[in-house]
This record gives structure tokens, C-alpha cells and sequence, in this order.
């Protein structure tokens, strides 16, 4: 019989599943905003560069 991991404290355990609740409200919400056209954000990239530049 393989010997078992050590249980994390309840502190510890609450706070790992806070933080993964986090992340995948977080990828949710990344989900649910539509995306830019790939031309939208080229151009959105050259309009920046040039305003650096000038």
C-alpha cells in the first residue's frame, strides 16, 4: 500500500481553494468578453508603436 501525502491544515486547504476559485472565475470572465478581430489588435499595436515613436 503506497503511503498517503500529508493532509494540508484547514487554513491552508481554504485558502488553495480561494485561490482556485479565483482563477477560474478569472478565466470565466476572460471567456466571456468577446475577443478583438486579429486586425483590430494589429492595428491597435501600430497606432501604440507609432505614438512611442513620435
Amino acid at each position: 500500500m503506497p503511503p498517503t501525502p500529508p493532509r494540508l491544515d484547514p487554513d491552508r486547504r481554504r485558502r488553495r481553494l480561494e485561490v482556485l476559485a479565483a482563477v477560474a472565475q478569472a478565466k470565466s470572465r476572460r471567456a466571456a468578453q468577446p475577443t478583438r478581430s486579429h486586425g483590430a489588435r494589429l492595428r491597435e499595436l501600430i497606432a501604440m508603436r507609432r505614438r512611442l515613436v513620435n
